[in-house]
Protein backbone atom coordinates (compact mmCIF):
# COMPACT_ATOMS: atom_id res chain seq x y z
CA UNK A 1 0.00 0.00 0.00
CA UNK A 2 1.37 3.16 -0.85
CA UNK A 3 2.05 5.58 2.18
CA UNK A 4 -0.18 8.79 2.07
CA UNK A 5 1.84 12.46 2.41
CA UNK A 6 0.38 15.50 2.14
CA UNK A 7 1.94 17.16 -1.75
CA UNK A 8 2.68 20.37 -0.44
CA UNK A 9 4.78 22.95 1.05
CA UNK A 10 4.10 26.01 3.01
CA UNK A 11 4.36 29.64 2.73
CA UNK A 12 3.43 32.76 4.66
CA UNK A 13 4.90 36.00 6.57
CA UNK A 14 2.71 35.86 9.99
CA UNK A 15 -0.74 37.46 8.25
CA UNK A 16 -1.70 34.93 6.43
CA UNK A 17 -0.37 31.24 5.23
CA UNK A 18 -0.57 29.24 1.89
CA UNK A 19 0.06 26.07 0.52
CA UNK A 20 1.71 25.38 -2.55
CA UNK A 21 1.08 21.81 -4.31
CA UNK A 22 4.04 20.05 -6.13
CA UNK A 23 1.67 20.39 -8.81
CA UNK A 24 2.02 23.93 -8.81
CA UNK A 25 -1.82 24.81 -8.08
CA UNK A 26 -2.02 27.41 -4.87
CA UNK A 27 -4.30 24.25 -2.78
CA UNK A 28 -5.27 26.43 0.18
CA UNK A 29 -4.70 30.19 1.00
CA UNK A 30 -7.12 31.87 3.33
CA UNK A 31 -7.92 35.82 2.82
CA UNK A 32 -7.47 38.26 4.69
CA UNK A 33 -7.29 36.36 7.60
CA UNK A 34 -6.27 32.49 8.70
CA UNK A 35 -9.61 31.75 9.80
CA UNK A 36 -11.05 33.60 6.92
CA UNK A 37 -12.98 32.11 3.09
CA UNK A 38 -9.83 30.46 1.40
CA UNK A 39 -9.63 31.88 -2.12
CA UNK A 40 -8.16 29.10 -3.14
CA UNK A 41 -9.30 25.64 -1.97
CA UNK A 42 -8.56 23.40 -4.27
CA UNK A 43 -7.10 21.29 -1.02
CA UNK A 44 -10.92 20.20 -0.38
CA UNK A 45 -12.69 20.54 -3.98
CA UNK A 46 -10.56 20.52 -6.70
CA UNK A 47 -14.18 22.38 -8.95
CA UNK A 48 -15.16 24.77 -6.18
CA UNK A 49 -11.99 25.85 -4.48
CA UNK A 50 -10.65 27.05 -7.69
CA UNK A 51 -7.22 27.28 -8.97
CA UNK A 52 -4.03 29.13 -9.47
CA UNK A 53 -1.67 26.69 -11.25
CA UNK A 54 1.80 27.37 -13.36
CA UNK A 55 1.65 23.73 -15.41
CA UNK A 56 3.12 22.15 -18.47
CA UNK A 57 1.32 20.98 -21.38
CA UNK A 58 2.59 17.01 -20.68
CA UNK A 59 3.44 14.71 -18.76
CA UNK A 60 6.03 16.13 -15.73
CA UNK A 61 8.20 15.67 -12.96
CA UNK A 62 7.99 17.64 -10.01
CA UNK A 63 10.56 18.61 -7.09
CA UNK A 64 10.22 20.53 -4.14
CA UNK A 65 12.45 22.49 -1.89
CA UNK A 66 12.95 25.58 0.51
CA UNK A 67 15.45 27.97 -0.28
CA UNK A 68 18.04 27.10 2.90
CA UNK A 69 16.99 28.40 6.10
CA UNK A 70 13.63 30.41 5.12
CA UNK A 71 10.04 29.61 4.24
CA UNK A 72 10.55 30.42 0.80
CA UNK A 73 9.46 27.71 -1.45
CA UNK A 74 10.77 26.63 -4.82
CA UNK A 75 8.76 24.02 -7.05
CA UNK A 76 10.75 22.86 -10.10
CA UNK A 77 8.73 20.95 -13.28
CA UNK A 78 10.50 19.14 -15.96
CA UNK A 79 8.98 17.79 -19.21
CA UNK A 80 10.18 17.05 -21.88
CA UNK A 81 10.52 20.43 -23.16
CA UNK A 82 12.75 21.50 -20.38
CA UNK A 83 12.70 22.60 -16.83
CA UNK A 84 11.79 25.95 -14.86
CA UNK A 85 11.34 26.64 -11.34
CA UNK A 86 8.29 28.72 -9.39
CA UNK A 87 9.53 30.68 -6.51
CA UNK A 88 6.68 31.52 -3.93
CA UNK A 89 7.15 33.38 -1.02
CA UNK A 90 5.08 35.58 1.30
CA UNK A 91 6.98 38.97 1.78
CA UNK A 92 8.33 39.95 5.24
CA UNK A 93 11.00 42.02 6.03
CA UNK A 94 11.50 45.66 8.36
CA UNK A 95 10.59 48.39 6.89
CA UNK A 96 9.70 51.85 8.27
CA UNK A 97 10.69 50.91 11.81
CA UNK A 98 7.82 47.80 11.43
CA UNK A 99 7.43 44.22 9.58
CA UNK A 100 6.18 44.44 6.18
CA UNK A 101 3.85 41.81 5.75
CA UNK A 102 1.12 42.50 3.40
CA UNK A 103 -1.76 40.40 1.79
CA UNK A 104 0.95 39.55 -0.70
CA UNK A 105 1.80 36.89 -3.02
CA UNK A 106 4.57 36.41 -5.33
CA UNK A 107 5.44 33.89 -8.03
CA UNK A 108 8.73 34.50 -9.70
CA UNK A 109 8.91 31.77 -12.95
CA UNK A 110 12.18 31.20 -14.80
CA UNK A 111 13.66 29.03 -16.71
CA UNK A 112 16.07 26.46 -15.25
CA UNK A 113 17.01 24.60 -18.67
CA UNK A 114 16.03 24.13 -22.24
CA UNK A 115 12.11 25.98 -23.95
CA UNK A 116 9.52 25.04 -21.61
CA UNK A 117 6.15 26.17 -21.98
CA UNK A 118 3.55 27.17 -19.81
CA UNK A 119 -0.09 28.05 -19.06
CA UNK A 120 -1.43 29.89 -15.87
CA UNK A 121 -4.42 29.46 -15.03
CA UNK A 122 -5.73 31.63 -12.27
CA UNK A 123 -9.95 31.24 -10.89
CA UNK A 124 -10.02 32.40 -7.40
CA UNK A 125 -13.11 31.95 -5.36
CA UNK A 126 -14.70 33.40 -2.41
CA UNK A 127 -17.51 32.13 0.80
CA UNK A 128 -16.06 28.92 0.85
CA UNK A 129 -16.97 28.07 -2.77
CA UNK A 130 -19.99 29.57 -3.30
CA UNK A 131 -19.32 32.86 -4.91
CA UNK A 132 -17.35 33.94 -8.06
CA UNK A 133 -15.11 36.76 -8.41
CA UNK A 134 -16.02 38.53 -11.71
CA UNK A 135 -12.89 39.89 -13.82
CA UNK A 136 -11.69 43.18 -15.42
CA UNK A 137 -8.91 44.08 -17.31
CA UNK A 138 -5.86 46.84 -16.27
CA UNK A 139 -3.37 47.49 -18.39
CA UNK A 140 -0.56 44.91 -16.34
CA UNK A 141 -3.00 43.40 -14.35
CA UNK A 142 -6.46 41.94 -13.70
CA UNK A 143 -9.19 42.68 -10.77
CA UNK A 144 -10.90 40.04 -9.15
CA UNK A 145 -13.92 40.93 -7.30
CA UNK A 146 -16.62 39.70 -5.30
CA UNK A 147 -19.05 42.06 -3.42
CA UNK A 148 -16.83 43.99 -1.02
CA UNK A 149 -13.94 41.45 -1.72
CA UNK A 150 -10.83 41.91 -4.02
CA UNK A 151 -7.80 40.65 -5.49
CA UNK A 152 -5.26 42.20 -8.10
CA UNK A 153 -3.49 39.80 -10.13
CA UNK A 154 0.01 42.04 -11.62
CA UNK A 155 1.90 39.87 -14.17
CA UNK A 156 4.39 40.70 -17.31
CA UNK A 157 2.78 37.42 -18.62
CA UNK A 158 0.26 38.67 -21.83
CA UNK A 159 -2.66 39.07 -19.62
CA UNK A 160 -4.67 37.28 -22.84
CA UNK A 161 -2.48 34.27 -22.32
CA UNK A 162 -3.94 34.11 -19.29
CA UNK A 163 -7.38 35.06 -19.51
CA UNK A 164 -7.56 32.44 -22.56
CA UNK A 165 -5.76 30.00 -20.16
CA UNK A 166 -3.27 29.50 -23.38
CA UNK A 167 0.38 28.14 -23.65
CA UNK A 168 3.18 30.29 -23.89
CA UNK A 169 7.00 30.03 -24.26
CA UNK A 170 9.14 31.05 -21.13
CA UNK A 171 12.45 33.18 -22.42
CA UNK A 172 12.93 35.55 -19.62
CA UNK A 173 11.54 35.31 -15.91
CA UNK A 174 7.79 36.15 -15.19
CA UNK A 175 5.90 37.26 -12.26
CA UNK A 176 2.69 36.68 -10.68
CA UNK A 177 1.63 39.18 -7.68
CA UNK A 178 -1.99 38.77 -6.44
CA UNK A 179 -2.80 41.33 -3.50
CA UNK A 180 -5.76 41.54 -1.58
CA UNK A 181 -7.69 44.18 -0.90
CA UNK A 182 -5.88 46.58 -2.37
CA UNK A 183 -4.31 47.55 -6.19
CA UNK A 184 -0.20 47.52 -6.61
CA UNK A 185 0.90 50.35 -8.00
CA UNK A 186 4.51 49.80 -7.89
CA UNK A 187 6.85 47.99 -11.10
CA UNK A 188 6.24 44.32 -10.95
CA UNK A 189 9.63 42.48 -12.22
CA UNK A 190 11.96 44.79 -9.79
CA UNK A 191 9.70 45.05 -6.78
CA UNK A 192 9.25 40.68 -6.86
CA UNK A 193 12.80 40.70 -7.26
CA UNK A 194 13.61 43.16 -4.13
CA UNK A 195 10.90 41.90 -2.09
CA UNK A 196 12.36 38.35 -2.31
CA UNK A 197 16.06 39.45 -1.36
CA UNK A 198 14.47 41.21 1.31
CA UNK A 199 12.63 38.04 2.56
CA UNK A 200 15.42 35.95 2.17
CA UNK A 201 17.50 38.13 4.12
CA UNK A 202 14.84 38.06 6.68
CA UNK A 203 14.69 34.61 7.19
CA UNK A 204 18.01 34.24 7.37
CA UNK A 205 18.71 36.77 10.59
CA UNK A 206 16.26 34.73 12.22
CA UNK A 207 17.58 31.68 12.00
CA UNK A 208 20.81 33.10 13.13
CA UNK A 209 19.44 34.77 16.28
CA UNK A 210 17.65 31.61 17.01
CA UNK A 211 19.84 29.16 19.73
CA UNK A 212 19.73 25.60 17.99
CA UNK A 213 21.59 22.95 19.00
CA UNK A 214 23.57 20.43 17.18
CA UNK A 215 21.34 17.45 17.55
CA UNK A 216 19.37 17.31 14.18
CA UNK A 217 19.73 21.16 13.82
CA UNK A 218 18.47 21.56 10.42
CA UNK A 219 15.47 19.85 10.60
CA UNK A 220 14.68 21.70 14.51
CA UNK A 221 15.37 24.79 12.20
CA UNK A 222 12.42 23.42 9.81
CA UNK A 223 10.33 23.29 12.15
CA UNK A 224 11.13 26.63 13.70
CA UNK A 225 10.37 28.00 10.69
CA UNK A 226 7.09 26.31 10.64
CA UNK A 227 6.11 27.46 13.94
CA UNK A 228 6.14 30.98 13.18
CA UNK A 229 4.50 31.45 10.58
CA UNK A 230 2.07 29.69 12.51
CA UNK A 231 1.95 33.20 14.52
CA UNK A 232 -0.67 35.93 13.49
CA UNK A 233 1.25 38.46 14.46
CA UNK A 234 -1.37 41.45 14.53
CA UNK A 235 -2.59 39.58 17.81
CA UNK A 236 0.16 36.94 19.01
CA UNK A 237 -2.06 34.15 18.69
CA UNK A 238 -0.48 30.52 17.47
CA UNK A 239 -2.71 28.65 15.55
CA UNK A 240 -2.73 25.00 15.54
CA UNK A 241 -2.78 24.32 11.75
CA UNK A 242 -3.60 26.57 8.88
CA UNK A 243 -6.72 24.06 7.48
CA UNK A 244 -9.64 22.64 8.17
CA UNK A 245 -11.11 19.49 7.91
CA UNK A 246 -8.21 17.50 6.63
CA UNK A 247 -9.16 13.98 8.76
CA UNK A 248 -7.32 11.72 11.15
CA UNK A 249 -8.50 8.63 9.08
CA UNK A 250 -10.43 8.18 6.03
CA UNK A 251 -13.82 7.96 6.64
CA UNK A 252 -13.13 8.41 10.16
CA UNK A 253 -15.32 11.89 10.17
CA UNK A 254 -12.74 12.88 13.08
CA UNK A 255 -12.56 16.57 10.48
CA UNK A 256 -12.10 19.67 12.37
CA UNK A 257 -11.25 23.19 11.54
CA UNK A 258 -8.21 23.98 13.46
CA UNK A 259 -7.67 27.55 12.54
CA UNK A 260 -7.60 28.43 16.16
CA UNK A 261 -5.93 29.27 19.47
CA UNK A 262 -6.09 25.92 22.11
CA UNK A 263 -5.32 27.43 25.40
CA UNK A 264 -4.18 23.78 26.15
CA UNK A 265 -1.13 24.21 24.05
CA UNK A 266 0.02 27.74 25.18
CA UNK A 267 2.32 26.09 27.60
CA UNK A 268 4.16 23.87 24.92
CA UNK A 269 4.62 26.77 22.90
CA UNK A 270 6.17 29.26 24.89
CA UNK A 271 8.65 26.37 26.42
CA UNK A 272 9.18 25.80 22.22
CA UNK A 273 10.01 29.52 21.57
CA UNK A 274 12.00 29.77 24.49
CA UNK A 275 14.61 26.70 23.76
CA UNK A 276 15.32 28.52 20.93
CA UNK A 277 15.76 32.04 22.15
CA UNK A 278 12.66 33.85 20.24
CA UNK A 279 11.63 36.36 22.95
CA UNK A 280 9.63 38.42 20.59
CA UNK A 281 7.42 35.57 19.90
CA UNK A 282 6.72 34.61 23.21
CA UNK A 283 5.99 38.09 24.39
CA UNK A 284 3.69 38.38 21.22
CA UNK A 285 2.05 34.92 22.26
CA UNK A 286 2.13 35.99 25.83
CA UNK A 287 0.31 38.89 25.20
CA UNK A 288 -2.77 37.40 23.49
CA UNK A 289 -2.61 34.87 26.40
CA UNK A 290 -2.66 37.15 29.11
CA UNK A 291 -5.33 39.68 27.41
CA UNK A 292 -7.92 36.61 27.54
CA UNK A 293 -6.77 35.57 31.08
CA UNK A 294 -7.20 39.03 32.65
CA UNK A 295 -11.22 39.05 31.23
CA UNK A 296 -13.61 38.05 34.00
CA UNK A 297 -15.28 34.97 33.01
CA UNK A 298 -16.12 32.25 35.50
CA UNK A 299 -14.36 30.15 33.45
CA UNK A 300 -12.02 29.65 29.98
CA UNK A 301 -13.11 27.75 26.88
CA UNK A 302 -10.20 25.72 25.46
CA UNK A 303 -9.72 27.47 22.71
CA UNK A 304 -10.35 30.89 20.65
CA UNK A 305 -10.59 32.86 17.67
CA UNK A 306 -7.21 34.43 16.61
CA UNK A 307 -8.42 37.91 18.14
CA UNK A 308 -9.42 36.29 21.14
CA UNK A 309 -12.95 35.60 19.58
CA UNK A 310 -15.19 33.61 22.39
CA UNK A 311 -17.93 32.09 19.76
CA UNK A 312 -16.67 29.46 16.91
CA UNK A 313 -19.79 28.56 15.97
CA UNK A 314 -19.43 25.30 14.19
CA UNK A 315 -21.48 24.12 10.84
CA UNK A 316 -20.90 22.01 8.24
CA UNK A 317 -20.57 23.41 4.16
CA UNK A 318 -22.62 20.66 2.08
CA UNK A 319 -21.47 22.21 -0.74
CA UNK A 320 -17.18 21.26 -0.86
CA UNK A 321 -16.74 17.23 -1.42
CA UNK A 322 -13.74 17.32 1.29
CA UNK A 323 -10.31 16.12 1.04
CA UNK A 324 -10.52 13.15 -1.20
CA UNK A 325 -13.85 13.00 -0.96
CA UNK A 326 -13.95 12.98 3.15
CA UNK A 327 -17.09 14.13 4.84
CA UNK A 328 -18.05 16.42 6.94
CA UNK A 329 -16.18 20.01 5.79
CA UNK A 330 -16.24 22.03 8.86
CA UNK A 331 -16.31 25.48 9.73
CA UNK A 332 -15.78 26.41 13.74
CA UNK A 333 -15.10 24.40 16.30
CA UNK A 334 -17.81 23.41 18.69
CA UNK A 335 -15.01 22.36 21.29
CA UNK A 336 -15.19 26.16 22.43
CA UNK A 337 -18.24 25.16 24.22
CA UNK A 338 -16.48 22.34 26.24
CA UNK A 339 -15.08 21.93 29.97
CA UNK A 340 -11.51 21.85 30.08
CA UNK A 341 -9.87 22.38 33.11
CA UNK A 342 -6.15 21.66 32.70
CA UNK A 343 -5.92 24.50 30.62
CA UNK A 344 -6.07 27.24 34.23
CA UNK A 345 -2.88 25.31 35.13
CA UNK A 346 -1.77 26.02 31.47
CA UNK A 347 -1.95 29.63 31.93
CA UNK A 348 -0.62 30.11 35.08
CA UNK A 349 2.19 28.05 33.88
CA UNK A 350 2.93 30.18 30.94
CA UNK A 351 2.44 33.48 33.06
CA UNK A 352 5.29 32.22 35.75
CA UNK A 353 8.19 34.29 33.53
CA UNK A 354 6.07 37.41 34.46
CA UNK A 355 7.88 36.39 37.79
CA UNK A 356 11.44 34.67 37.37
CA UNK A 357 12.04 36.25 33.71
CA UNK A 358 14.25 39.35 34.11
CA UNK A 359 13.61 40.36 30.24
CA UNK A 360 10.24 41.03 31.76
CA UNK A 361 9.74 44.71 34.00
CA UNK A 362 7.99 45.01 36.88
CA UNK A 363 5.56 47.25 35.40
CA UNK A 364 4.46 44.33 33.29
CA UNK A 365 2.83 42.39 36.95
CA UNK A 366 1.12 45.13 38.13
CA UNK A 367 -1.86 43.80 38.46
CA UNK A 368 -1.00 40.55 39.94
CA UNK A 369 -3.05 39.87 42.91
CA UNK A 370 -6.42 40.30 41.04
CA UNK A 371 -5.14 37.82 38.10
CA UNK A 372 -3.58 35.48 40.14
CA UNK A 373 -6.66 35.23 42.60
CA UNK A 374 -8.65 34.99 39.48
CA UNK A 375 -6.85 31.99 38.28
CA UNK A 376 -6.55 30.50 41.57
CA UNK A 377 -10.33 30.80 42.57
CA UNK A 378 -11.23 28.68 38.76
CA UNK A 379 -8.52 26.02 40.07
CA UNK A 380 -10.32 25.51 43.54
CA UNK A 381 -14.10 25.92 41.71
CA UNK A 382 -13.14 23.17 39.21
CA UNK A 383 -10.66 21.08 41.01
CA UNK A 384 -12.98 18.40 41.90
CA UNK A 385 -15.33 18.71 38.57
CA UNK A 386 -15.43 16.43 35.65
CA UNK A 387 -13.85 17.89 32.30
CA UNK A 388 -13.99 16.61 28.74
CA UNK A 389 -10.13 16.16 29.14
CA UNK A 390 -6.98 17.37 26.65
CA UNK A 391 -8.42 15.13 24.13
CA UNK A 392 -11.97 17.10 23.86
CA UNK A 393 -14.16 14.09 24.22
CA UNK A 394 -17.64 15.28 23.17
CA UNK A 395 -20.02 13.54 25.10
CA UNK A 396 -17.72 11.62 27.53
CA UNK A 397 -16.58 13.59 31.08
CA UNK A 398 -13.88 12.19 33.91
CA UNK A 399 -11.98 13.10 36.55
CA UNK A 400 -8.65 13.22 34.35
CA UNK A 401 -5.21 12.47 35.47
CA UNK A 402 -3.70 14.94 33.00
CA UNK A 403 -5.83 17.55 33.80
CA UNK A 404 -5.48 17.15 37.74
CA UNK A 405 -1.86 17.34 36.31
CA UNK A 406 -1.73 20.96 35.40
CA UNK A 407 -3.72 22.02 37.71
CA UNK A 408 -0.92 20.69 40.34
CA UNK A 409 1.59 22.30 38.30
CA UNK A 410 -0.43 25.55 38.00
CA UNK A 411 -1.21 26.18 41.64
CA UNK A 412 2.99 25.62 42.16
CA UNK A 413 3.38 28.06 39.50
CA UNK A 414 0.75 30.23 41.26
CA UNK A 415 3.22 29.57 44.75
CA UNK A 416 6.39 30.60 42.67
CA UNK A 417 4.20 33.80 42.17
CA UNK A 418 2.11 34.42 45.41
CA UNK A 419 6.04 34.18 47.34
CA UNK A 420 7.25 36.98 44.27
CA UNK A 421 4.84 39.55 45.05
CA UNK A 422 4.74 38.13 49.31
CA UNK A 423 1.09 37.58 49.20
CA UNK A 424 1.01 34.96 52.35
CA UNK A 425 -2.99 34.15 51.98
CA UNK A 426 -2.42 33.76 47.85
CA UNK A 427 0.47 31.12 49.09
CA UNK A 428 -1.86 28.85 51.35
CA UNK A 429 -4.48 29.05 48.75
CA UNK A 430 -2.07 27.62 46.77
CA UNK A 431 -0.73 25.09 48.85
CA UNK A 432 -4.25 23.52 49.50
CA UNK A 433 -4.67 23.30 45.69
CA UNK A 434 -1.34 21.16 45.21
CA UNK A 435 -2.71 18.53 48.00
CA UNK A 436 -5.87 18.45 46.36
CA UNK A 437 -4.64 18.02 42.87
CA UNK A 438 -2.46 15.36 43.64
CA UNK A 439 -4.65 13.47 45.85
CA UNK A 440 -7.08 13.40 42.44
CA UNK A 441 -3.75 12.54 40.48
CA UNK A 442 -2.72 9.30 42.98
CA UNK A 443 -6.38 8.42 42.42
CA UNK A 444 -5.80 7.11 39.07
CA UNK A 445 -2.63 5.33 40.04
CA UNK A 446 -2.52 1.49 40.08
CA UNK A 447 -0.48 -0.21 42.29
CA UNK A 448 -0.81 -3.53 40.13
CA UNK A 449 0.16 -2.47 37.03
CA UNK A 450 2.71 0.40 38.36
CA UNK A 451 0.84 2.82 36.36
CA UNK A 452 -1.21 6.21 36.39
CA UNK A 453 -4.84 5.30 34.36
CA UNK A 454 -6.03 8.42 32.18
CA UNK A 455 -8.68 9.00 34.40
CA UNK A 456 -9.97 7.96 38.21
CA UNK A 457 -12.01 4.95 38.39
CA UNK A 458 -10.91 3.93 34.82
CA UNK A 459 -8.30 1.01 33.65
CA UNK A 460 -7.30 3.07 30.10
CA UNK A 461 -4.08 3.95 29.63
CA UNK A 462 -3.51 7.59 28.24
CA UNK A 463 -0.11 9.00 26.25
CA UNK A 464 -0.89 12.54 28.52
CA UNK A 465 -0.16 11.44 31.47
CA UNK A 466 3.84 11.08 29.81
CA UNK A 467 3.48 14.28 30.81
CA UNK A 468 3.94 13.24 34.84
CA UNK A 469 7.38 12.87 33.97
CA UNK A 470 7.83 15.93 31.93
CA UNK A 471 6.45 17.71 34.17
CA UNK A 472 8.26 16.71 37.24
CA UNK A 473 5.04 15.44 38.97
CA UNK A 474 7.31 12.09 39.35
CA UNK A 475 10.60 12.43 40.00
CA UNK A 476 12.86 11.59 36.85
CA UNK A 477 15.23 8.66 38.40
CA UNK A 478 12.12 7.18 40.56
CA UNK A 479 11.40 3.85 39.87
CA UNK A 480 7.77 5.12 39.89
CA UNK A 481 8.55 7.12 36.72
CA UNK A 482 10.27 4.59 35.14
CA UNK A 483 7.96 1.75 35.71
CA UNK A 484 5.00 4.22 34.42
CA UNK A 485 6.73 4.56 31.40
CA UNK A 486 7.42 1.14 30.81
CA UNK A 487 3.59 0.40 31.10
CA UNK A 488 2.46 3.13 29.05
CA UNK A 489 4.78 2.22 25.88
CA UNK A 490 3.69 -1.35 26.28
CA UNK A 491 0.48 -0.38 25.59
CA UNK A 492 0.49 2.94 23.23
CA UNK A 493 3.24 2.47 21.53
CA UNK A 494 3.10 0.86 17.96
CA UNK A 495 6.28 -1.23 16.50
CA UNK A 496 7.40 1.22 14.30
CA UNK A 497 7.91 4.48 16.96
CA UNK A 498 4.63 5.85 16.68
CA UNK A 499 2.52 6.18 19.52
CA UNK A 500 -1.66 6.55 20.29
CA UNK A 501 -3.14 9.00 22.41
CA UNK A 502 -5.49 6.01 24.21
CA UNK A 503 -6.95 3.07 22.48
CA UNK A 504 -10.40 3.17 23.85
CA UNK A 505 -13.37 3.54 22.43
CA UNK A 506 -14.61 7.78 22.42
CA UNK A 507 -17.45 8.90 20.79
CA UNK A 508 -16.45 8.15 17.48
CA UNK A 509 -14.87 5.13 18.31
CA UNK A 510 -11.62 3.30 18.80
CA UNK A 511 -8.66 5.96 16.96
CA UNK A 512 -7.32 4.65 14.05
CA UNK A 513 -4.26 6.53 13.78
CA UNK A 514 -1.73 7.38 16.32
CA UNK A 515 -1.13 11.18 17.41
CA UNK A 516 2.20 12.45 16.67
CA UNK A 517 2.78 14.87 19.32
CA UNK A 518 2.49 11.98 21.84
CA UNK A 519 5.17 10.29 20.31
CA UNK A 520 7.71 13.06 20.71
CA UNK A 521 6.36 13.58 24.48
CA UNK A 522 7.64 9.48 24.84
CA UNK A 523 10.59 10.37 23.30
CA UNK A 524 11.14 13.50 26.14
CA UNK A 525 10.15 11.20 28.79
CA UNK A 526 12.31 8.43 27.61
CA UNK A 527 15.30 11.35 28.22
CA UNK A 528 14.65 12.53 31.27
CA UNK A 529 14.56 8.81 32.83
CA UNK A 530 17.94 8.72 31.25
CA UNK A 531 16.71 6.40 28.02
CA UNK A 532 18.66 8.83 25.92
CA UNK A 533 20.38 6.00 23.87
CA UNK A 534 16.15 5.18 23.53
CA UNK A 535 15.26 8.70 22.85
CA UNK A 536 17.57 9.35 20.38
CA UNK A 537 16.47 6.02 18.46
CA UNK A 538 13.14 6.30 18.82
CA UNK A 539 13.08 10.42 18.22
CA UNK A 540 15.19 9.21 14.44
CA UNK A 541 12.55 6.77 13.29
CA UNK A 542 9.91 9.41 13.28
CA UNK A 543 11.65 11.53 10.98
CA UNK A 544 10.71 9.77 7.89
CA UNK A 545 7.23 10.38 9.08
CA UNK A 546 7.48 13.90 7.68
CA UNK A 547 6.87 14.52 4.09
CA UNK A 548 9.14 15.66 1.31
CA UNK A 549 9.49 18.81 2.99
CA UNK A 550 9.75 17.33 6.13
CA UNK A 551 6.35 18.82 7.71
CA UNK A 552 4.50 17.10 9.85
CA UNK A 553 0.81 15.93 10.46
CA UNK A 554 -1.08 15.47 13.16
CA UNK A 555 -1.93 11.81 12.76
CA UNK A 556 0.14 9.18 11.23
CA UNK A 557 -1.43 5.68 10.53
CA UNK A 558 0.25 3.08 12.12
CA UNK A 559 0.23 0.54 9.76
CA UNK A 560 2.16 2.55 6.66
CA UNK A 561 2.83 5.54 7.85
CA UNK A 562 0.29 7.71 5.96
CA UNK A 563 -0.02 11.30 7.27
CA UNK A 564 -3.46 12.38 8.32
CA UNK A 565 -5.34 15.13 10.49
CA UNK A 566 -4.84 18.66 9.53
CA UNK A 567 -1.65 19.53 8.12
CA UNK A 568 1.05 20.82 8.86
CA UNK A 569 0.36 20.70 12.46
CA UNK A 570 2.27 23.38 14.44
CA UNK A 571 2.34 21.54 17.69
CA UNK A 572 3.87 18.15 16.32
CA UNK A 573 6.93 20.80 15.45
CA UNK A 574 6.34 21.70 18.84
CA UNK A 575 6.73 18.34 19.91
CA UNK A 576 9.63 18.07 17.62
CA UNK A 577 11.73 21.05 18.79
CA UNK A 578 10.99 19.94 22.51
CA UNK A 579 12.40 16.77 22.27
CA UNK A 580 15.23 17.66 20.17
CA UNK A 581 16.10 19.96 22.71
CA UNK A 582 15.17 17.86 25.76
CA UNK A 583 18.17 14.93 24.11
CA UNK A 584 20.69 17.93 23.45
CA UNK A 585 20.59 19.18 26.97
CA UNK A 586 21.02 15.52 27.96
CA UNK A 587 23.72 15.43 25.55
CA UNK A 588 25.43 18.46 26.97
CA UNK A 589 26.08 19.75 23.63
CA UNK A 590 26.69 23.10 23.01
CA UNK A 591 24.29 25.69 22.16
CA UNK A 592 26.01 27.41 19.03
CA UNK A 593 23.67 28.97 16.62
Amino acid sequence: MDRHTYQTGIIGNCAYLAHINKNTNVDWLCWPRFDSSFVFGGLLDEEKGGEFSIRPAGEYESRQFYLENTNILCTEISDAEGTYRITDFAPRFHQYERYYKPLMLIRKIEVVEGNPRVKVKCKPVYSYGDEKFTSSRGSNHLLFEAGAEMLQLSTNISLSYIEDERYFALHEPKYLIVTYGYKLEAPIASTADRFLENTKAYWRTWIKHSSIGSFNQAIVIRSSLVLKIHQYEDTGAIIAASTTSLPEHPGSTRNWDYRYCWMRDTYYVITALNHIGHFEEMERYFNYVTDISFRNDIRYQPLFGIAGERTLTERILTNIKGYQGNQPVRVGNQAFEHIQNDIYGQVLISMLPLYNDSRFIYDERQDSSQWLDSLISKIERTIDEKDAGIWEFRNIANIHCYTNLFQWAGAKAALKMAKTINHVDFQERAQVLIDKAAKHIEDCYDPERKVYNHAVGSKHLDASTLQLILMNYLEHDSQKAKDHLIAVEKELKAENGLFYRYKHSDDFGKPKSTFLICAFWYVEALACVGRVDDAIREFELLLKFGNHLQLFSEDVDETDGSQWGNFPQAYSHVGLMNAAYRIATKLDKPIFL
